[in-house]
Parts: C-alpha cells; structure tokens; sequence
C-alpha cells in the first residue's frame, strides 16, 4: 500500500492508502491533486484504500477532467464517489450494485462538491454508472462500467 497522506499529526499512523494494484492513470491522478483523492476517502469513512480514480468524461485528458470516479474497497465493501470537478453546482447521479444486480445504492441531486458516498457490500468490483450535467435531462458525462476494477 502506498500512503496518499504520510501521517496523521495527532496518532502518526497513515490515513490513507492506495491499493498497490491502482493503475497508472490512477496513481498520476492523486499525485497531481492528493487532497481530492484524501477528501474523497475521508468521506467513504476510516480504513477504505483507492483502488481506481477514473477522469470522466471517459477518455478524456486528465488535466481537462469534469469529474473522477473515485472508487474505494474495505474489507470486502466498496465505496464510490463522484467529485465534481467543475467548480459549481451540477446535476450529479451515482450508482452502483453487487454484480447480481442487489444490493444497490444511489445518491443523486445538484452538488457542488461530489455525489456519495454509495457503497456496496462486496468487492469494489462492481457495476457503476456515473452521471453528471446541467441536469437530468441535459448531460456531458454519461458513464457506465461492467465493473469498476482493474
């Protein structure tokens, strides 16, 4: 595991973690803006590790990223959220399920900071769809992933 925040000043333990199975476009992008991949885990809750942050729209260049998916695993539970990297508030939907279609849970609405936290109790290895625009109906990210993993 590899520390995205070295240590915390009041227990000098790490906060947290990078799955040392993160692919290269994942590291580059919590080398480039740690605190969002550290605030994105903060909200997932203590003990969860980024496994996957995907610049969206899909292929885009980073740099010129809307969003990143971030995607993060504990134990077995996954945790999604969706950071707006827009700078205002926009429509946001994010999705996801156990891979037999249960388990699901959602979070959306108009937020200028993420969607989520949505979680999942099995591997991140999950079904995602991630959504975001000037509205419901009016949308530049229209993401959708068999399975968010490596």
């Amino acid at each position: 595991m590899t520390s995205l925040e070295e240590f915390s000043p009041c227990t000098s333990r790490r906060l947290h973690r990078i799955s040392q199975r993160a692919d290269a476009t994942t590291r580059a992008l919590v080398q480039a803006d740690p605190q969002a991949a550290v605030a994105a885990a903060t909200v997932c809750g203590s003990g969860y590790t980024l496994f996957r942050a995907e610049p969206l729209p899909d292929g885009v260049d980073p740099s010129q990223r809307l969003a990143t998916l971030y995607s993060y695993v504990d134990a077995g539970k996954g945790c999604a959220i969706l950071d707006n990297n827009v700078g205002k508030s926009q429509y946001m939907y994010l999705h996801v399920c156990k891979v037999d279609g249960t388990g699901c849970d959602t979070d959306s609405g108009n937020f200028s900071e993420y969607a989520g936290p949505v979680n999942v109790s099995s591997s991140v290895c999950v079904p995602v769809t991630a959504k975001m625009g000037q509205s419901s109906s009016s949308l530049y990210i229209n993401f959708s992933s068999e399975y968010m993993c490596d």
